[in-house]
């Protein structure tokens, strides 16, 4: 679970120094606190941590994946890559541009497939966007490689992912653009919050325009300020970025319990040879927020996943048949319901997702339970809950 159930004096300290301030505001011209922001703070934290020139908060993880492709000039008609397994959010903020999601098939890593991707590019193609789900990576470097060849940007969201790294880069300081979120299921919280990171000075000069209705930001006076481009309202406030703030400072210590958690119970379920577990790019380490299990089959994952639930352990997923996050229940992306009429370009582009072969992500996702793994278990609890989960699955297969 995420860092609020830690919640402790650093998250307090920072929310009571926004409201000895009478500041809520992340922009304005009066009240500030010696020159200072939280937010500001934060995005120099998040910089330093993530190893990228520039950051700027948003007001959610779906804020940063929009203003990060409309910061790199996505826009009507413009084809954005993901894959068939992750958050809603991945195609709600393509379709938000008038840009068109086309999706992929995964591999046994849950993310991308390198193979996939490379046969999905068209003259309309743009941005290849992998989806860091559940903690672990896409194979960036096989990613990076065709988005060279063919000319696109790389955006990684790795709003599940912070914390992770490949090759000894932090998820989401390896492509053009990174995106987190810091809502209240995630490594680290704001309650509600997002981020985008980058080395490239345009797009964060467009991002920090875009989310805050295209201002320039230049000088103190907000009301004498420039709109270079049209923008919309996508700013964190300050009581969610004093949370962040906090929250940034413990991430070490939240990774430390995680992996000690998620490899207490990795060793008590190796012990069963028919389980397999999600593969991970080579040089790449995970954040450990969940456990990914293969079964032999659908059926038995299944019953696994059943199995679980009855013996007491929760928090473990089965995402082949969940509204959110597998694009099999995603019948308001295949039927285009809307509330209202979509852009011409994207019900003219838009693929026929309900006659779509995506049987290579059938084949990972219809085996796969994730287990998400809590900062609040104590040693005693997990070792219990790794007995449990091994008696639970030996007992269906």
């Amino acid at each position: 679970m995420p860092g609020f159930e830690l919640f402790g004096d650093k998250e307090r300290k920072e929310v009571q120094d926004v409201l000895d301030s009478g500041v809520l505001m992340r922009y304005g011209f009066d009240g500030m606190r010696n020159g200072h922001w939280k937010a500001k703070e934060l995005e120099a934290a998040l910089a330093k941590r993530m190893q990228a020139q520039h950051v700027h908060l948003v007001s959610s993880g779906t804020a940063a994946l929009t203003v990060a492709l409309a910061s790199a000039g996505v826009g009507a008609g413009d084809e954005v890559i993901m894959p068939t397994f992750t958050f809603v959010a991945s195609f709600e903020s393509i379709l938000a541009l008038g840009a068109v999601p086309i999706l992929v098939d995964i591999d046994d890593t849950l993310t991308l497939d390198p193979t996939a991707v490379e046969k999905a590019i068209g003259p309309r193609t743009k941005v290849v966007m992998p989806v860091h789900m559940c903690g672990s990576m896409a194979n960036l470097d096989a990613l990076q490689k065709i988005c060279t060849k063919h000319g696109l940007l790389l955006l990684e969201d790795a709003c599940q992912a912070i914390g992770g790294s490949y090759n000894g880069k932090p998820l989401g300081s390896y492509g053009d653009l990174g995106c987190f979120s810091f809502d209240y299921v995630k490594t680290i919280t704001c309650g509600e919050g997002g981020a985008i990171i980058t080395n490239h000075e345009a797009y964060y000069e467009n991002a920090h325009k875009y989310s805050d209705h295209g201002h320039d930001h230049i000088g103190n006076d907000r009301g004498a300020e420039q709109h270079p481009f049209l923008g919309y309202n996508f700013r964190i406030s300050e009581m969610n970025a004093a949370v962040g703030l906090a929250q940034l400072s413990r991430l070490e210590e939240f990774l430390s319990i995680q992996k000690r958690n998620y490899s207490i119970l990795r060793e008590a379920l190796s012990q069963i040879p028919e389980i397999i577990f999600r593969s991970v790019p080579k040089g790449g380490e995970e954040n450990y927020s969940f456990l990914s299990l293969f079964l032999p089959t659908e059926e038995l994952a299944r019953k696994a996943h059943k199995a679980l639930g009855e013996n007491g352990v929760d928090g473990c997923f089965y995402w082949y048949s969940n509204n959110w996050h597998y694009y099999k229940k995603w019948e308001h992306l295949t039927q285009l319901k809307s509330l209202g009429q979509l852009p011409k370009e994207v019900r003219e582009s838009l693929p026929d997702y309900s006659k779509a072969d995506f049987s290579e992500s059938d084949h990972w996702m219809g085996r796969t339970i994730s287990c998400l793994i809590k900062l609040g278990w104590t040693e005693a609890e997990v070792w219990e809950r790794a007995k449990r989960m091994v008696e639970a699955i030996k007992k269906i297969l």
